[in-house]
């Protein structure tokens, strides 16, 4: 009797590999190398004497009170040239392990999503500029603030707010269309006004808006106020990657009447 043959064995030699598809949960290099930079600063600072770990807090945190002319001078460490570089470095400094936790925890979709769009120079420099829009608003709404304001929060809220550029357009990482990461993080991105259109995006934002100014959950003001939440550095770091996006992304904007809106939209499909 004749052995079953192998159902392979039926299929063409010459047909082109399948390429592999990216999962959807796998961290791109860019995303993994910012973690593991937030872990490694943590784990040495944990390591220094309680005076010297401190010290490198008002060295490397926001303290609004370095720009304040108009009272009595305050000696800091870092001089002048803190002035500058804590407008980023603040943003590398957490707290405790749940600080790191909880911003970690929001990068997995969103800073996932982004790198791979932007690429790891773009993801990098967008970080930045979003903890330098979150020290900003934390600096016009704390002018004369002494406690140095530490955490990535402002940058995290920045790439959500970026994501959700593109986040919920047919194909995307949130509309569960696909399994292939990096076909999801290139799809066409929505104008800003369309974006601020589309029922998804709103909700998303008033969640937002409303969990921020109500529990504030997030970047950690340590020193004369401690455990305080600066909100206000959310918001800074959130309008600035929703405003923003598009100076950074390098994926062509699809025409409007070929562009897809919310994975739900309601456009007409060719039958």
């Amino acid at each position: 009797m004749d052995s079953p043959s192998d159902p392979s064995s039926d299929l063409p030699s010459d047909l082109p590999a399948q390429p592999p598809r990216e999962p959807i949960l796998t961290l791109p290099g860019a995303l993994t190398a910012y973690i593991g930079l937030l872990a490694i600063i943590h784990a040495v600072r944990m390591a220094l004497p309680p005076d010297l770990e401190y010290w490198t807090i008002e060295l490397f945190g926001f303290i609004p009170k370095r720009y304040d002319s108009t009272l009595l001078a305050t000696a800091f460490p870092g001089g002048a040239g803190a002035k500058v570089w804590t407008f980023v470095t603040y943003s590398l400094l957490h707290a405790n392990l749940s600080h790191i936790g909880f911003n970690v925890l929001w990068l997995l979709p969103f800073g996932s999503a982004l790198a791979r769009r932007f690429g790891a120079f773009r993801f990098f420099l967008f970080m930045a500029v979003t903890a330098v829009a979150g020290a900003m608003a934390h600096l016009v709404t704390h002018e004369h603030g002494i406690a140095p304001m530490i955490g990535a929060s402002a940058s995290v809220s920045g790439a959500m707010a970026a994501a959700i550029r593109f986040a919920f357009v047919r194909g995307s990482f949130l509309s569960f269309r696909s399994g292939d990461a990096d076909a999801a993080a290139q799809v066409p991105a929505l104008s800003l006004m369309r974006a601020l259109r589309n029922p998804r995006v709103l909700a998303f934002l008033g969640i937002w808006f409303g969990v921020n100014i109500i529990f504030g959950i997030g970047s950690i003001s340590i020193g004369a106020e401690p455990g305080s939440v600066a909100w206000q550095a959310h918001i800074g770091g959130f309008v600035a990657g929703l405003v923003l996006f598009s100076l950074f992304d390098p994926v062509p904007r699809a025409p409007r009447d070929a562009a897809s809106a919310s994975s739900d939209d309601t456009a007409d499909r060719v039958q």
